[in-house]
This record gives structure tokens, C-alpha cells and sequence, in this order.
């Protein structure tokens, strides 16, 4: 069994850039990392994961810049919360060609967050590519609050483990959307919503 590990977030950038799968702490707790643009990437995590098929991943981004890779429909009170760092935000999407199908699974929305941990998120520019990073757990089972409960649960079957500590609070991310103006916390999770 061939496990590779590293210690540096940067050794993440040319696997994620090639197609790979990364598991390492983001800004909340340990998630398996892929380039959101890459389609076969994004199956493989369902795969490995046993996730339901019509359950949308999280994307990660580095700035408010990228949404408009993703087609979202203006939302300027949820691009401000976005701006906060660390809050998750959905936002409704323009896909009329059902070209990012394969992110949203029909929802016709995508949540997006920019991380709230200076490392990540000079990790996530110097990548320069929006990822996701779903929780490093398979469906059902605890998410692992370090690397070694990540190799246990997904062995080779990830391309790199970077090992980024304990996970001290292994809480998601708080999950919001904007309606009419008004803020909707859909799940609770590591930050309180004071805006």
C-alpha cells in the first residue's frame, strides 16, 4: 500500500492541479480536497466517500473573484457575508446548460466559503483554482480529527495526506443563504453569525 504524506500545504498544488485527491485541515476540519472545475475529480470523492449522489460539495475559494466561474446569480448582501471569512454562503446559479450539474446535483445552488485561516487561504492563492473539501470521513462515520483517523478510513485510495495537526474543534462550517434580504442559518456550526 503506497501512502504518501506530507507536512507542507503547498506539496497539495501540482496533485490538485493534476486531478488528485488531497486530504488535509482546512480553516475547520479535515476535508478531501479537489479541483472544483474537474469534473472527474469531483466523482471520484463521491466514490471514495459513499456520499448520496445529490448531495452538493462546499467550494472553497480565495477571493469573491471566483464566483463568476460558477455563473452565480448577483448577490451582494450574500457576497458581503462571504467576505466575513469562514461563513458558508449559498447562492443560486445560472445554469441553464446544466454545465456545473456535476457541482450542484440539481439544486440549481452552490455554497461557497472563503477560509478563515491565513495559512489555507494563502494556500488556496498560490493554487489559484476553487476546490472542494468535504468532511474527511466515508458517509455516516465521524469526521477525522487527524491524519492518522484519515488513513485509516481512506488508505491509498488518496493521492496525498497532508498532516496539518489535530483538528481542535472538528466543527463545520456555519452554512447561510440570503432570501429577500433576509439572512437564513441553514446549519450552525463554527462561527456565530453577528453581521
Amino acid at each position: 500500500m503506497n501512502i504518501n504524506i506530507s507536512t507542507k500545504l503547498d506539496d497539495a498544488i501540482d496533485v490538485i492541479k493534476n486531478g488528485g485527491i488531497v486530504i488535509t485541515k482546512t480553516d475547520t476540519i479535515y476535508g478531501i480536497l479537489a479541483n472544483a472545475l474537474d469534473k472527474e475529480a469531483i466523482e471520484k470523492i463521491y466514490v471514495i466517500k459513499g456520499r448520496e449522489k445529490d448531495k452538493p460539495f462546499i467550494i472553497l475559494i480565495p477571493n469573491t473573484k471566483f464566483l463568476k466561474k460558477f455563473k452565480v446569480k448577483e448577490n451582494p448582501q450574500a457576497e458581503k457575508i462571504l467576505n466575513h471569512k469562514g461563513i458558508t454562503v449559498i447562492f443560486d446559479v445560472n445554469d441553464p446548460n446544466n454545465e456545473f450539474e456535476y457541482l450542484h446535483r440539481g439544486t440549481k445552488t452552490l455554497a461557497f466559503r472563503i477560509p478563515d485561516d491565513p495559512e489555507f487561504l494563502g494556500f488556496l492563492n498560490k493554487l489559484d483554482t476553487p476546490i472542494v473539501a468535504p468532511s474527511a470521513n466515508p458517509s455516516g462515520l465521524k469526521p477525522a480529527e487527524d491524519i492518522n483517523k484519515a488513513i485509516e478510513y481512506f488508505k491509498d485510495k488518496v493521492d496525498l495526506y497532508i498532516d496539518r495537526g489535530k483538528s481542535e474543534t472538528n466543527i463545520p462550517s456555519t452554512i447561510v443563504k440570503v432570501e429577500n434580504s433576509k439572512i437564513k442559518i441553514l446549519r450552525q456550526g463554527s462561527k456565530q453569525i453577528n453581521l
